[in-house]
């Protein structure tokens, strides 16, 4: 059980990923990230800034651009599996129960996201950890048009990588010592990224609270 839980430890540490795995097991985890549902724990915005900050000090020994070329067909091809997956057999996964690599409020969440946002929430997920997994699958169920998707597949994945890799590159090739606190900036990411999350969370519970009211005051 120990080594399959450090396992997975090294599975979401950015910096092991791209120290044991090179940029085979990054692109990987990209595309799975944006594509297959059991990808939503991936952690995809670290791992980009990561990929970015260790291309600028020779860790990663790959032209910047090549590196965000390739980590931009990862990430779209992803969304296109996850289209096609939910066009597919998406309807099926709201009647499936919640287990260790699936949730059902996550893809709740990513519904409601969509609902929300409409046909722009392809871009906008893409800088949401969770709802970026599940936002293709949710365009493939409710059958959002294919050339529309792919455009906006496009523009959502160049925001996302272009961003990520870039800021990573620019901090380590020009702001001494920043490799020495990979660690904190991974977990500041991870906690600014989670903000929209515990909002939600918040809101929902307030609200949940204010349409319990009246009935306990009928009682």
């Amino acid at each position: 059980m120990e080594p399959i839980i450090d396992f997975f430890k090294e599975l979401v540490n950015p910096e092991s990923i791209i120290r044991y795995g090179g940029l085979y097991l990054l692109l990987f985890v990209v595309f799975a990230e944006t594509g297959l549902f059991i990808g939503f724990f991936l952690p995809g915005d670290s791992l980009m800034f990561t990929a970015g900050l260790l291309c600028a000090t020779d860790v990663l020994k790959i032209n910047i651009w090549v590196l965000i070329f390739l980590i931009f067909v990862a990430a779209v091809t992803g969304n296109m599996v996850g289209y096609a997956f939910g066009k597919k057999v998406g309807p099926l996964l709201f009647k499936r129960k919640s287990g260790f690599f699936f949730r059902q409020s996550h893809l709740q969440m990513a519904k409601d996201f969509y609902t929300k946002h409409g046909r722009k929430a392809i871009i906008l997920s893409r800088f949401l950890p969770i709802v970026r997994t599940f936002a293709p699958i949710i365009a493939g169920i409710v059958k959002l048009d294919y050339r529309r998707f792919f455009v906006y597949n496009v523009i959502g994945a160049t925001g996302w990588v272009t961003s990520l890799v870039l800021i990573g590159y620019y901090l380590g090739r020009f702001v001494p010592g920043t490799k020495e606190y990979l660690e904190y900036i991974v977990l500041f990411l991870i906690v600014i990224t989670s903000i929209p999350f515990v909002y939600s969370a918040i809101k929902k519970k307030f609200q949940k609270k204010g349409k319990e009211k009246p009935a306990e005051v009928l009682q």
